[in-house]
């Protein structure tokens, strides 16, 4: 946004925590930007508040623009079908539209009362917008299947994922051996933290810039190389066979790529047993929530790749608070080895794509918001 002519008072990006521990440690941060907030709303007046996903911050926002008269425009909304359905009452309270990311999810707000309407997924946009680094990918086309990993981008999931991500690797690289890895960190400090794991852990060498190549044999103990990079997601995912992930957003980009992944998140047992009275919703990964079409299942149990139906998920997944390393080293390793699986879970992917991952999400928004802005008497 800044780099379009955006003024920015504050990056969120800083404020991206989650569970109620860290939540409440930052509220004091959360409070002066509200503060800020309201006072920018009273003294300037503008013609519409546009909010992006992360609800505990915006509805305190949204709260604030209402108290104005400020309309406010909630865009690509949080996924309060998931996990806290009752919110569907704040949304329509405090948001007077609605611009929904995902199908299923206009007809989902508007049974309840709020005024929506569907634009896509901007994921879709950026990825279609993205120019590879050629020199980049040229240089990593090397032999053997590479196997890209994707930790999350934020530091808890980092932190959380990325040592049973190695313990994985470790199990697939035991069957097979001619198989590379590469890290793709969302950040620097990731990218640092990961070699630290790496390192620490004892089992692999680092590789990447820093490094011998993915897959390569070092001279110390003839340990096996993980290469790490940062800022080179995209051209990671194009490069890799297969991929093991965190759960977020960046399942539509692997879509898009129609990459076969395996979806790793680790919680806490306490957050687990949390999550269990909250969840709503049988999968945590949107490829997933798209490719069943049966939003809230009678089973909500999480995914067994030996349930009926387990065919339909794309991305096999798994949000735990054990050690599921085999397991998400099993499908990867299938992939590996069995050319006809691969192929299969690609076609997949792509019958999915063309139904879904189509781009201009961010223009039919901008398009709704001017129009719903001039239909009101706000000229733009």
């Amino acid at each position: 946004m800044a780099a379009v002519g955006c003024d920015l008072h504050a990056d969120l990006t800083e404020l991206a925590v989650m569970w109620f521990g860290r939540a409440l440690a930052n509220l004091h941060k959360f409070w002066d930007l509200a503060g800020r907030a309201d006072r920018y709303f009273r003294h300037h007046r503008p013609d519409a508040v546009v909010l992006v996903d992360y609800p505990g911050f915006n509805w305190w926002i949204a709260w604030r623009a209402k108290i104005h008269g400020i309309p406010v425009f909630y865009y690509t909304p949080p996924q309060i079908w998931a996990w806290a359905t009752w919110r569907a009452k704040k949304m329509r309270r405090l948001s007077d539209h609605v611009l929904c990311s995902l199908p299923f999810e206009e007809e989902w707000f508007r049974q309840r009362g709020c005024n929506a309407t569907f634009v896509g997924h901007p994921f879709f946009d950026e990825v279609r917008q993205h120019k590879f680094d050629e020199s980049f990918l040229e240089s990593h086309r090397r032999t053997g299947p590479l196997v890209t990993i994707l930790p999350g981008s934020r530091t808890q999931e980092v932190l959380h994922n990325l040592p049973w991500f190695l313990k994985a690797a470790t199990h697939v690289r035991q069957a097979v051996p001619e198989a590379r890895f590469a890290i793709a960190a969302f950040k620097p400090k990731h990218a640092q933290m990961a070699r630290e794991m790496v390192v620490g852990g004892g089992q692999w060498m680092v590789g990447g810039k820093q490094g011998a190549g993915s897959g390569e044999r070092s001279g110390e103990n003839s340990k096996p190389v993980i290469d790490i990079y940062s800022g080179q997601t995209p051209e990671l995912m194009q490069l890799a066979t297969c991929c093991m992930a965190c759960s977020g957003s960046v399942s539509m980009e692997l879509l898009y790529h129609t990459k076969p992944t395996v979806i790793h998140y680790w919680i806490s047992p306490l957050a687990y047993a949390v999550q269990k009275r909250f969840r709503k919703v049988k999968y945590i990964t949107l490829v997933n929530l798209l490719s069943t079409g049966e939003l809230y299942p009678a089973d909500l149990s999480p995914y067994n790749p030996s349930q009926p139906g387990a065919e339909k998920v794309l991305f096999p997944e798994y949000l735990t608070c054990e050690d599921k390393s085999a397991a998400v080293a099993g499908h990867v390793i299938e992939w590996l080895n069995d050319p006809a699986a691969l192929a299969r879970q690609i076609a997949a992917l792509e019958q999915l794509k063309a139904k879904v991952a189509h781009g201009g999400a961010s223009a039919r928004a901008a398009e709704y918001l001017l129009r719903e802005l001039n239909r009101f008497g706000h000229p733009t």
